[in-house]
């Protein structure tokens, strides 16, 4: 089944969904005219904007120059635009995007973008968007068995499997920021008001595809997002890219204010980079009030009052050494003064018991020897 929103489709149109499907195809050797290609029903000069062929109808028409503005903001090199690349989700249903271009050089190294000329529903663009965001969730059928069985075990399984795992990842390169393939919605021919209500269904109804999470951590005071499982969502308006140009501040995220560059909208200030710093932030803090909490607790000497080293500390608390560190309650330095002096007077009993014993004192001078004396 097809998006029946899509009226006409040519020949350079494909469908992404297996892997290894080349997405996109080398411009041709010799090629002179910088052309973008819009389902081989029309072309421009990119440079010009100059219509070289009839459109199917004005969507293709608002396709056409959407492509032509951003080629000629230096966003997209030449025939690297595609029109109406499917993306077949797990029910068989594809979900083709208008246009589809890939722009490294520019930033921008892939970006959906869907036209809309208001002839659509709000609600048929969320539903749009949330096909993107499943179809971001899909695993390759060569997936190892342990990911399926995985990702098959509960619902958000899926989202601790990493995106070079995923099909996207073989159908488009890394978008070089957090989350899945960006989309963009470009209207077209309608009113401010309109694409303000449109724009507010698609931040109300379609927050749960679009909007980061928080992470979770144990630290206090993150607010940091994580953008890992989103889908970046810019919005601009023909009128806008026409008039000031793509490469101008003309795109909108959703619920931020004021419109940014393509690629300052695209990035994540509040992202993953964020999250790095509060992260080493909190630690190193975490880090000092445990040591702040250590010191309180670090012992004194009850004989001199200075505080315990570490090493004294850890010699008369850990189980191996306590019972060798003698009087736990003295400091490393009065615990070796007791050693030294205990060594001391062991050393003089040891040569005590070592030294000769002494003579007895002579007998009286002029005594005699036996028990009887001779007599004068």
């Amino acid at each position: 089944m097809e998006d029946p929103g899509i009226r006409c489709r040519g020949p350079h149109s494909s469908e992404i969904g297996q892997p290894g499907e080349p997405a996109f195809p080398e411009p041709s050797a010799g090629e002179d005219r910088d052309l973008v290609k819009d389902g081989g029903q029309r072309a421009i000069l990119a440079d010009t904007g100059e219509l070289l062929g009839t459109g199917c109808d004005d969507h293709a028409a608002a396709v056409t120059s959407t492509a032509a503005e951003l080629h000629r903001a230096g966003i997209g090199h030449r025939l690297g635009f595609q029109t109406e690349i499917g993306h077949r989700l797990g029910n068989s249903y594809v979900q083709r995007a208008d246009l589809v271009v890939r722009a490294p050089e520019a930033g921008v190294p892939v970006l959906l973008l869907e036209i809309d000329r208001r002839t659509e529903d709000a609600h048929d663009l969320v539903a749009k968007l949330r096909r993107y965001w499943e179809w971001g969730r899909l695993l390759p059928k060569d997936a190892d068995r342990h990911t399926v069985d995985l990702v098959r075990s509960r619902p958000d399984a899926i989202d601790h499997v990493d995106h070079e795992k995923r099909l996207w990842r073989r159908v488009y390169p890394p978008p070089g920021r957090e989350g899945l393939v960006p989309v963009a919605f470009v209207f077209a021919d309608t009113t401010e008001a309109k694409v303000a209500n449109t724009v507010a269904v698609l931040e109300e109804a379609g927050r749960r595809y679009w909007a980061p999470r928080r992470y979770r951590t144990l630290h206090r005071g993150i607010t940091a997002k994580d953008y890992g499982q989103a889908v970046p969502v810019v919005v601009t308006t023909l009128e806008q890219l026409q008039e000031h140009g793509a490469d101008a501040a003309v795109w909108r995220r959703l619920v931020r204010k004021g419109e940014q560059t393509l690629t300052a909208a695209l990035d994540n200030p509040d992202g993953d980079g964020l999250f790095r710093d509060q992260e080493a932030r909190a630690d190193a803090e975490e880090k000092q009030r445990r040591a702040a909490e250590r010191e309180v607790q670090r012992p004194v000497c009850k004989r001199c009052r200075q505080k315990f080293t570490d090493q004294r500390w850890e010699e008369t608390t850990a189980h191996q050494t306590a019972w060798n560190a003698g009087d736990v309650s003295v400091c490393g330095t009065c615990h070796a003064d007791d050693v030294a002096r205990e060594e001391a007077a062991a050393e003089a009993a040891r040569f005590q018991a070592a030294a000769p014993p002494e003579p007895e004192d002579d007998q009286e001078p002029g005594r005699g020897r036996g028990w009887f004396r001779r007599r004068p």
